[in-house]
């Protein structure tokens, strides 16, 4: 798997200005928003796992799922700041800071989970992790992601035009906000723990969601209408605080880098793996299924290209890359 290895000059001379430090036993801290059952969470462990058996011992992994250690934006500035050391994050909050990652949620950009995957692994996508030390001060390991985005409903939704006045939760970030202020909706961010009691009591009519967490989180108690849209992708990037990665040996960064790396492939092939069974059981339950395609959402679309190309120009790049890979 393709993985980037490029951070900023400024980053790269302060550790090589340290490397001459010998290394030191660390317990690194890692921060990600999904509950422990989740496959981000579980792969995350298994980092922690790993690193501590290829280390020999010397650096251990304390994992906080569910949002212990904070919202993403505020996992961000810890990391920032070298309070925390490592994360599992949406690309939600990066694209906040570095608006070229919105590209990756162009809707309709890819055309399943398989797709994505692809796209995530490829030397485009890898691209952008290069802006990140620069443009949020951490290190990019690489991507993982979950399931491409569904619409679950209080209400059925069998029209473009349902999606007028509809209150919808969303990750809080642009370019998913974009696309359904496009729809007509109202979205309504709200951390994913919160979602299940905010669709019980109709504090919202709807969720955006994936098939993975609308079985986990078992969401389809609370909504019996399901929109398979499968109109954006969700990727998950694991990181690196920078401060922290300019006080590592060349050593650990290599074992860091490259443990973590292997990790977030499994997330990759994992969700590839689930896809299509989650489809079949999400399908088996007593939902009402209405199906969606890029002509459904035409005008939205439209709306978001027209916010979006001249925001993030790495569109273009990732459009074509996605057209390559793109099985005939």
């Amino acid at each position: 798997m393709n993985q980037r290895k490029t951070v900023t000059l400024a980053v790269a001379a302060t550790a090589l200005a340290l490397s001459s430090l010998s290394a030191q036993a660390r317990d690194f801290r890692l921060g990600l928003i999904t509950p422990p059952q989740h496959l981000w969470s579980m792969e995350a462990e298994a980092f922690a796992d790993s690193l501590n058996a290829r280390s020999d011992g010397e650096h251990s992994v304390s994992v906080y799922p569910a949002q212990q250690l904070g919202n993403e934006a505020q996992m961000v500035q810890q990391l920032q700041t070298g309070a925390l050391d490592m994360a599992f994050l949406t690309i939600a909050e990066i694209s906040n800071r570095i608006p070229d990652f919105g590209a990756l949620y162009a809707p309709y950009l890819v055309d399943d989970v398989n797709h994505a995957a692809r796209l995530l692994r490829s030397d485009a996508a890898g691209e952008l992790l290069d802006l990140m030390p620069q443009g949020v001060g951490l290190v990019g390991v690489g991507y993982g992601m979950v399931g491409m985005r569904q619409v679950l409903s209080r209400d059925p939704i069998t029209t473009a035009e349902d999606f007028e006045g509809l209150r919808i939760r969303i990750t809080p970030f642009e370019p998913i906000r974009d696309f359904y202020t496009a729809t007509g909706a109202a979205p309504a961010p709200m951390p994913l723990l919160e979602v299940y009691d905010a669709l019980a009591n109709g504090q919202v009519d709807a969720i955006d969601m994936d098939f993975d967490s609308i079985l986990i989180l078992k969401f389809y108690e609370q909504a019996e209408h399901l929109l398979i849209s499968n109109h954006m992708m969700f990727p998950m990037v694991g990181v690196v605080s920078g401060r922290v990665w300019s006080e590592l040996s060349p050593e650990d960064r290599e074992l860091i880098e490259s443990t973590m790396a292997e990790h977030l492939e499994n997330v990759l092939a994992g969700f590839e793996a689930k896809d299509a069974a989650q489809e079949e059981e999400i399908r088996a339950l007593d939902l009402n299924i209405v199906e969606a395609d890029a002509e459904f959402f035409s005008e939205a679309i439209a709306e978001w290209e027209a916010i979006w190309a001249p925001k993030a120009p790495m569109l273009e790049t990732l459009r074509e890359e996605a057209e390559r890979l793109r099985e005939k």
